[in-house]
């Protein structure tokens, strides 16, 4: 393999003397086209690693919908829930319907809340009975279904899904450490 990188190197070395002596300015422009591509490379891998490093707090953006989801509170996810309910946006207000049981299910320690976990992921590990378990993976499904699916929700199930998730959150279910 070595042989045959120097090979092509060889080549290319001949090919630009071969270039140089037989045109000059083409020879002249070539190198200043790759000079300029170098240039315009190198500016550009600046950019990138610019953005890819430079801290959020200079730029003055705000915070993203994802890490903003586990900062407010349970009674928070619910009123926001119940803002987009009123507008009609039913699938989206399950979601914080959800978000709200699990932040009370990690208070009571039958859970651990994490933003990179999936739904499906917290009913293996939740620490439920059978019926709470059940109930959870009801959720699960329903909130699959719904925001995933794109089936549509309509208010019956909205408020359905909100009562079952609060019982789930305040219930009995809980299995102790």
């Amino acid at each position: 393999m070595a042989t045959g990188l120097a090979r092509l190197w060889q080549r290319l070395q001949d090919w630009l003397n071969h270039l140089s002596n037989t045109y000059p300015t083409g020879f002249n422009v070539v190198l200043v086209l790759l000079a300029i591509a170098l240039v315009a490379l190198l500016v550009h891998i600046g950019y990138v690693m610019w953005h890819i490093v430079r801290p959020a707090a200079r730029t003055g953006m705000r915070a993203s919908a994802s890490t903003t989801a586990i900062v407010m509170d349970a009674r928070a996810h619910l009123a926001l829930a119940e803002d987009l309910a009123r507008a009609g946006r039913y699938a989206q207000a399950l979601a914080h319907c959800f978000v709200a049981a699990l932040l009370e299910l990690d208070k009571r320690k039958a859970l651990r809340l994490h933003p990179s976990k999936t739904p499906a992921e917290y009913v293996a590990e939740a620490r439920l009975d059978a019926q709470g378990r059940a109930a959870l993976a009801g959720l699960v499904a329903q909130l699959y279904r719904h925001l995933f699916g794109a089936i549509p929700c309509d208010e019956y199930e909205y408020r359905s899904f909100g009562e079952t998730a609060q019982e789930l959150a305040r219930g009995p279910h809980v299995v102790p450490a």
